[in-house]
C-alpha cells in the first residue's frame, strides 16, 4: 500500500510543510515522534497520511502533546499495517459532532437531494473536530471525505488551503 505522508507545522513566522517518512514505525507514538520532529517548538503540529487514494488520516499535536487522531475510514485498520498502527485503536466512531446543529427540516421529500453526512460505505474514526479551532468543523471534515470524486489529496488540498497553507503541502507533492 503506497502512502504521502505530509506534516505543516505552525510556529510565530507561519507555516512549514515536510514529507514524513513512516517506514519502520511501530506504533501511534512512534508517527507521533515522527511529527514532533519536524519542528519541536513549533505551537501547532498536523500529519495528513493519503493511503492508495482511498483512505486518509489526519494527525494533531499541540505544542508537541495532546494527540488527537481522525481516519476517514475504519476499514484502513484492515487494509495495512500503517492503516492498523493510525486507526486501529480508534474504536469508537467519529467524536466532535456537535448536536445542537439546528435541526433539519422534515418536509415531505423537499430534501432528497441533500447528501448524506458521511459516506455510507465509509466508517470514519476518531475526533473530526480536531480542526475546528482552525476553521474545518466536524461536520465539514466529513462531508469533504464523503463527497463523491473527492481523493485523499483533495481533501488534504481543502482543508490546507482553509489553513492557509496550500502552496507549502503542494510542494512536496512536485518533489
Amino acid at each position: 500500500m503506497s502512502y504521502f505522508a505530509a506534516a505543516v507545522v505552525r510556529d510565530d513566522s507561519g507555516w512549514t510543510a515536510a514529507e514524513v517518512n513512516l517506514r519502520g514505525v511501530t506504533d501511534i507514538e512512534d508517527v507521533a515522534d515522527r511529527l514532533r520532529d519536524v519542528d519541536p517548538d513549533a505551537d501547532l503540529s498536523l500529519l495528513f497520511v493519503e493511503a492508495d487514494d482511498t483512505y486518509l488520516v489526519v494527525m494533531r499535536l499541540d505544542e508537541g502533546e495532546d494527540l488527537r487522531v481522525f481516519g476517514s475510514d475504519s476499514a484502513y485498520a484492515e487494509e495495512s499495517r500503517l492503516g492498523a498502527l493510525l486507526v486501529g485503536d480508534l474504536k469508537t466512531s467519529v467524536t466532535g459532532l456537535d448536536d445542537t446543529d439546528e435541526p433539519r427540516p422534515s418536509g415531505r421529500g423537499d430534501d432528497d437531494t441533500e447528501q448524506p453526512a458521511v459516506d455510507p460505505e465509509a466508517d470514519p474514526v476518531g475526533e473530526a473536530d480536531l480542526l475546528a479551532d482552525l476553521g474545518i468543523p466536524a461536520q465539514k471534515l466529513l462531508n469533504l471525505c464523503a463527497q463523491e470524486g473527492m481523493m485523499p489529496a483533495d481533501v488534504t488540498a481543502e482543508v490546507c488551503q482553509v489553513l492557509g497553507c496550500a502552496d507549502e503541502v503542494e510542494e512536496l507533492r512536485e518533489v
